[in-house]
């Protein structure tokens, strides 16, 4: 993964995101996915823009089946905005940079 950037997994979902101290972005994706593959850059700007202010994590839907079930994700890529263990927003789909910017700006 990109520096700056968490993979995690079904099994620490729960311990890096939901009691996570930090708001956490998590990028639900896969491998194969085009547009999934187009918002990592996005995604490692960002994580290095809010680094020490914002957690980012990626989540492999592929490997990692039931944390998107458990969340409803039900098409990637979907990205996840959670603050104190609530999810507070989600975007799905290709999302301009300022989008983005502006979601986490409410996090804070």
């Amino acid at each position: 993964m990109a520096e700056g950037i968490l993979d995690i997994t079904d099994d620490t979902f729960e311990t890096e995101v939901m009691s996570a101290d930090l708001p956490v972005v998590v990028d639900f994706w896969a491998p194969w996915c085009g547009p999934c593959r187009a918002i990592g850059p996005i995604m490692e700007e960002l994580s290095s823009t809010y680094s020490g202010k914002v957690k980012f994590v990626k989540c492999n839907v592929d490997d990692n089946p039931l944390s998107p079930s458990r969340y409803e994700v039900r098409a990637i890529p979907t990205l996840l905005f959670v603050k104190g263990g609530e999810i507070v927003d989600t975007i799905t789909g290709m999302t301009a940079k300022a989008k983005l910017e502006e979601t986490i700006g409410k996090m804070l």
